[in-house]
């Protein structure tokens, strides 16, 4: 990595060089810790949910996962055997100039050489065929470009379990709040034990169709359990959170106050016709590492 200099009107602009290998080394290293190592956030999820679990069988599960993550990182194996596509948070600061290639191959690279070195289960397939695809690409990519002179990557391997358990619903207007709350509650009790619950439940408010659902996806890359800067939201998730752990589905599914560790939102402005909402469930295996160029 190295600074070099764009000319414009005369005036020499500092831009940061970043070589693509370096790119593809980072996404091979995060693919595989990501799925072996889960956060510090979550091993204390866990520790608070079993402290205040009821259900001998919900206590019990807790503790397996628990062990189950212990194991995990002790010998550099997946969490879960569903190790996920490979969804991908790319920040590309402005100051940034990409050599020795483009960086959505970078990227496809190093998925692909992190899920054959660190011997993670390849799941890509032909929607129809089935047919496996065989390493795990292509990665599903976010870009977003920012100032600076950094590039952030955020890798979040999504098992299927979890990630079929999402809904997008384009409300009404006068719909409002109340239902917006009454369709989280009732679609976490419709998934019951499919997501593998302890669950995190990310909510997406606002924008589009597909706002909505990266909304809600983005919201799964927030510490567990931390506040939301919005105290509204921070409002709405208190009640959602309550309300679902009311349901006692419990861990997987077998009963127990524990059925969510946390419910993200974000929210930003919408068309004055609509109001999307996305809900995207994360399991207990919620995956992701990050590393700044």
């Amino acid at each position: 990595m190295a600074l070099a200099g764009l000319f414009f009107n005369g005036w020499e602009v500092p831009m940061r060089e970043i070589d693509v290998t370096r790119i593809s080394d980072v996404v091979a290293r995060l693919c595989m810790e990501a799925n072996y190592y889960l956060g510090e956030d979550m091993l204390a999820a866990i520790d608070r949910a079993a402290a205040g679990e009821e259900s001998p069988t919900g206590r019990g599960i807790l503790e397996q996962l628990k062990e189950n993550a212990a194991i995990a990182a002790r010998d550099r194996m997946p969490i879960c055997q569903d190790t996920g596509l490979a969804v991908v948070f790319v920040e590309v600061g402005q100051e940034v100039v990409l050599t020795g290639g483009d960086l959505e191959t970078a990227i496809n690279a190093g998925v692909r050489r992190g899920y054959e070195e660190g011997y993670l289960r390849k799941s890509t397939c032909h929607p129809f065929t089935r047919a496996n695809c065989g390493d795990n690409t292509p990665a599903i990519i976010h870009y977003r470009l920012v100032s600076g002179d950094g590039l952030r990557i955020i890798v979040a391997p999504k098992g299927g379990g979890s990630e079929n358990m999402s809904k997008v619903v384009m409300l009404k207007p006068a719909d409002g709040i109340a239902e917006v709350k009454r369709q989280v509650v009732e679609w976490v009790k419709q998934a019951g034990g499919n997501p593998c619950p302890p669950t995190t439940v990310g909510v997406g408010i606002g924008g589009n169709f597909e706002r909505s659902a990266i909304l809600a996806k983005e919201a799964l890359l927030r510490e567990v359990g931390s506040p939301n800067p919005d105290p509204e939201l921070q409002a709405l998730e208190d009640e959602l959170l309550e309300e679902i752990n009311k349901l006692g589905l419990g861990p997987q599914g077998l009963g127990g106050r524990t059925t969510s560790f946390a419910v993200h939102v974000k929210m930003q402005p919408c068309h004055i016709a609509s109001l999307p909402v996305a809900i995207n469930i994360q399991c207990h295996a919620a995956r992701h590492k990050e590393a700044t160029l």
